[in-house]
């Protein structure tokens, strides 16, 4: 819409707003000239450009070093950019004028160099491989993902399938063609995860991650706090309303459901089972840390199983105090971690033979003293390396190999929900991800360098293989790397 004001004013305006205008300038103008404030910013924003185009600004060009198709990569995985992102980015910083279906193509092209070079992958020895699924935008359906715990490297990632049996079987066989051996697994415990590894490779080494059990068992203690802090809250308006009665005056509001006395008892048996259960849980979260000491005395996978059924026996003994509905909390918590109890526990029987071995040669005492300085590794260390420099030489070859196994013990699995963090932001731009997207970022994350922390100034692959060189994520596909 055109408006009446003439051409002088409008540049009387436009010339106002550039100059380093004033707090309130644009609505005094507005109120002025009878124009909308998003009018007068739109007549600035072409009032900036004709001036520049008119002094001759021009854009930044660009290295000569550097491709259309690696800028265009490089702004992908690096910035969670759309593709309207990449054109708008590189028509600005680079004087690139590119269209959306060459954006497309390229990342096509890529997408396709990026699942050649995944089913190349091969590992050198047996690894622990964490599996999850990621579930999208398209009901029942997810991307399934295969991850190492230890290096953190993509072995696979596909696009929205049914989670089912039939599907992770396929995955989990295409892995052991790749040449990748399982050493053992472990997940959150999904059917059809279990479903597949009982066709594939069994059960008897697949790991229960520790922390969904974990996280189960405080939804359940939060219930039973609030449930609490309910019956306090009520206490305290039967005792104002006791105190009103007490002193002849008129009680407000309805009428309380039970009494003093029967509303004490029940907050009193409420705070028992609450209380119980943060103990049973707190005792089963210490039973199933890497090391548990007990009379200086390192447990054993056995004793540590006695440990879990005993607590499970106390929560089922717990149970019948609370109300109908926290009875029922409390033993779906039970039931589920009694049906996580043998794989929960594989960690610890892979402890056992290097426990025992090591008390053999050092002693009982010494495993138990070991076991305390690792524990507090973080401030003795702060990492088993540096705590083997304070430990007598005798000592060392057997220590070396008890606190790498201790390292090395598998409880979660965190590596593939750090993966998971990767890929979300993505899936927030582009709704949904293809094969092709998904081995690029693949390729991406298992060339990254860890900037700090453990694996400061390694890669995933470096992790996995300690002869692999430093190379680059957009090298290996077959592009130059982004000049610096």
């Amino acid at each position: 819409m055109i408006h009446c004001s003439t051409s002088e004013e409008r540049v009387n305006m436009i010339s106002q707003m550039l100059a380093q205008p004033t707090h309130g300038l644009v609505s005094q103008l507005s109120r002025t000239h009878q124009v909308s404030r998003q009018t007068l910013y739109r007549w600035s924003a072409i009032g900036r450009k004709a001036l520049e185009e008119a002094l001759g600004k021009k854009a930044l060009p660009m290295k000569q070093t550097t491709s259309v198709a690696t800028l265009v990569l490089t702004t992908l995985i690096e910035t969670h950019a759309s593709y309207r992102g990449i054109q708008t980015s590189l028509r600005r910083m680079h004087g690139i004028e590119i269209s959306l279906g060459k954006i497309a193509g390229l990342v096509k092209e890529a997408g396709q160099r990026a699942q050649d070079w995944m089913e190349q992958q091969q590992a050198g020895t047996a690894r622990v491989l964490a599996l999850d699924e990621q579930y999208s935008s398209q009901r029942g359906k997810a991307y399934l993902n295969v991850i190492d715990v230890h290096s953190g490297q993509v072995w696979a990632t596909v696009p929205p399938v049914e989670v089912d049996g039939d599907s992770w079987t396929a995955l989990l066989w295409y892995v052991r063609e790749q040449g990748i051996r399982s050493l053992s697994t472990v997940s959150d415990g999904g059917r059809a995860i279990q479903e597949a590894l009982s066709h594939v490779q069994g059960q008897e080494q697949h790991q229960r991650d520790v922390w969904h059990l974990f996280h189960v068992a405080a939804q359940v203690q939060g219930r039973l706090d609030r449930a609490v802090k309910t019956e306090q809250d009520r206490l305290l308006v039967i005792q104002r309303q006791a105190e009103r009665t007490a002193a002849g005056k008129r009680t407000r509001g309805r009428p309380p459901k039970a009494t003093l006395s029967q509303q004490q008892a029940l907050l009193a048996q409420m705070e028992y089972v609450a209380d119980g259960v943060r103990y049973l849980c707190q005792h089963v979260h210490t039973v199933l840390e890497v090391v548990v000491l007990n009379a200086d005395r390192v447990l054993t996978s056995e004793q540590r199983q006695g440990e879990m059924e005993a607590a499970l026996d106390l929560l089922d003994e717990v149970a019948p105090l609370a109300t109908p509905a926290l009875q029922k909390q409390i033993e779906l918590l039970a039931k589920q971690l009694r049906l996580a109890l043998p794989q929960t526990l594989l960690f610890a029987r892979q402890l056992d033979a290097l426990q025992e071995q090591a008390a053999r040669i050092l002693g009982p005492e010494a495993v138990a003293l070991l076991a305390w300085a690792w524990m507090r590794r973080a401030v003795l260390g702060p990492s088993s390396k540096a705590l083997l420099q304070n430990i007598p030489s005798l000592w060392r070859a057997e220590a070396s190999r008890l606190l790498a196994g201790w390292d090395q013990a598998v409880r979660a699995s965190s590596a593939v929900e750090n993966w998971h963090s990767i890929v979300r932001p993505h899936l927030a731009v582009h709704r949904t991800l293809s094969a092709g997207m998904l081995a690029l970022l693949a390729v991406w994350h298992n060339h990254r360098i860890a900037p700090r922390g453990l694996h400061e100034g390694l890669s995933p692959l470096q992790r996995t293989d300690s002869n692999v060189p430093e190379g680059d994520w957009l090298a290996a596909l077959g592009y130059s790397a982004l000049a610096a």
